[in-house]
């Protein structure tokens, strides 16, 4: 007699989309060749292991101790396992195969996956921008100061300048490279927590090449890179850069007082309606070749943003609203009867944190006098009458008084708007290097998907040579992320589509994220029918019209979600 009948689920979620990219890629096999397994003993390979980690940063974002749990929940074959090797996933098989990939040679694998992704889906390395982040750790890693792993340098993981505002957590410094053709990230690195960004440009552009296999690419970064070392360093390898002039530098001040009594020539190279629309002013561009170069001879670019002039004048404006306030209350506290600060120096030291707090130092014109205020007592006790003799007592205070400096504000005001871009390749018109400055904020929002919706901190893991492990496998689920949105935009241009409903309540985008289209592909199921152990029929999930589409726009063929 046979027994009942017996349904099993299985989730796809965005998995056989992802597999179809990382399957394009040829992943699978770079990983096999960098990450060999050679233990007879290890019974799930360590390349194996370091795909299952990707797949889940790109979509479910576990924790490495609850990879096991994650992976059960899902079709074995989602995370590229047969069914026997997803029970051997465990936190120690995950973290042997990061001690593997960070003892393999993951300069020639990122070498190697980048001239995969050039030539499997045709990306443009004319142009690549760079940037930097730091990621803040929880743990102490208190041997984490650059030693010796089986004969590879660790991360020095400790303190220093926190872009999350964390000063009190150690961190590593994330450096990313994206290419300007859909900000793929091409190049990965990871320094100190204390490391100097503008150090770190040299090794980075080395590799570039390597991937690239010429120095005639476009390298763009921000103000970190204005170092004379590491300019100068890539002007002699041949390379090409543009970068932005800190205020820092002479040239800077140079111009802007040059600007108070000349008008430059500008050439319009943007004029479009505001961006955040509602009928506000024109978001106008425009860009002038300074009449001298820099001090190493390389043409210098100022540019002017009609917005950005306006938002510095009311920024301005509002610090020293806030300034004023601040010194106001000061002020009251000061004449008060109760106020302990007799000290002038220490007086002194809260004006000018106040006025450096708001950057205001410049415009506020603070003084400072010493009142000294007369009182009269009886000299004794008791009812006063004509022959009581009074003392006089003296009590100091602080008057405080402020003026502001409206000529200062005015010689800033003629150059609201104005920042300056430095590069060495002569033949760049000025509107090219505008434009190449522009696509900057690409690499920016691709560091901001690593730790937003990547959730690369906090990291807690055993010793930091897993740790710069796992960065690299944030750097290639980065890269399958801005693999499918390039994709899926391209089509939709190709399409003549202009928008999709992936956003809830079928809200629609112009710009799909990877993130939105791994959430319409988030509840997928299968289900398969059995009895007494023996397959009976397959229930394949039943596709949205959506998902149809999404899936054929990617090149993803429908039979990627059936058992098959």
């Amino acid at each position: 007699m046979q027994g009942p009948f017996e349904l099993s689920t299985e989730r796809l979620g965005p998995l056989p989309l992802l597999n179809h990219f990382i399957s394009r890629l040829g992943l699978a096999e770079l990983l096999d060749a960098a990450v060999p397994t050679t233990d007879g003993r290890c019974r799930l390979a360590y390349a194996k292991a370091v795909g299952v980690l990707v797949r889940s940063i790109a979509t479910e974002r576990e924790p490495v101790y609850r990879l096991g749990e994650a992976v059960s929940a899902f079709a074995p074959e989602g995370f590229g396992l047969a069914t026997d090797e997803a029970y051997s996933l465990t936190d120690d098989a995950v973290g042997r195969a990061l001690d593997r990939l960070f003892s393999a040679d993951r300069a020639s694998l990122t070498t190697e996956v980048v001239i995969a992704a050039q030539q499997r889906f045709a990306l443009a390395l004319a142009e690549l921008h760079n940037d930097s982040t730091t990621v803040k750790f929880s743990g102490q890693y208190s041997k984490a100061r650059g030693r010796s792993i089986r004969g590879k340098r660790a991360p020095f993981i400790t303190y220093g300048y926190s872009k999350d505002h964390r000063p009190d957590l150690k961190q590593l410094l994330f450096i990313l490279t994206t290419t300007t053709d859909g900000a793929v990230p091409v190049q990965f690195r990871s320094e100190a927590g204390n490391a100097s960004d503008s150090r770190s440009h040299e090794e980075t552009w080395d590799a570039l090449r390597l991937a690239v296999g010429s120095p005639g690419f476009l390298y763009v970064a921000d103000s970190k890179l204005c170092s004379s070392e590491a300019m100068e360093y890539i002007d002699r390898q041949g390379g090409r850069f543009v970068t932005v002039l800190p205020r820092s530098r002479s040239e800077d001040s140079e111009f802007r007082e040059w600007i108070q009594s000349h008008t430059p020539a500008w050439e319009k190279v943007r004029d479009r309606a505001n961006p955040k629309g509602k009928g506000g002013p024109r978001d106008r561009r425009f860009v002038v070749r300074y009449r001298v170069p820099s001090a190493e001879g390389w043409p210098l670019f100022w540019v002017f943003s009609t917005l950005l002039r306006l938002k510095q004048a009311q920024s301005r404006q509002e610090r020293i609203s806030r300034a004023e306030q601040d010194l106001s209350d000061l002020a009251e506290t000061l004449a008060g009867p109760r106020c302990r600060m007799r000290s002038r120096y220490k007086v002194r030291k809260r004006i000018d944190g106040i006025c450096e707090r708001h950057h205001v130092k410049r415009y506020l014109k603070v003084h400072l006098k010493q009142v000294a205020e007369h009182t009269y007592r009886q000299e004794r006790r008791g009812r006063p009458g004509p022959d009581t003799k009074y003392v006089r007592q003296e009590k100091k205070h602080f008057s405080l008084t402020w003026t502001l400096d409206e000529e200062a504000i005015a010689y800033d005001h003629v150059s609201d708007g104005m920042y300056p871009l430095l590069t060495n390749d002569r033949s760049l018109t000025a509107s090219e290097v505008f434009c190449a400055h522009k696509r900057q904020p690409e690499v920016e929002k691709r560091i901001c998907q690593a730790k937003s919706s990547l959730e690369i901190a906090p990291v807690l893991l055993k010793n930091e040579g897993r740790v710069e492990a796992l960065f690299f496998c944030y750097f290639l689920a980065l890269l399958l992320c801005a693999l499918i949105e390039r994709e899926l935009r391209l089509a939709m241009a190709r399409e003549g589509i202009s928008e999709l409903p992936l956003y809830p309540e079928e809200r629609v985008t112009s710009r799909p994220t990877s993130e939105q289209v791994f959430r319409l592909f988030s509840l997928t199921e299968r289900h398969a029918l059995t009895r007494d152990g023996e397959f009976v029929q397959a229930f394949d999930p039943d596709l949205t019209d959506l998902q149809k589409q999404v899936l054929g726009l990617l090149g993803v063929p429908l039979s990627a979600y059936s058992r098959g």
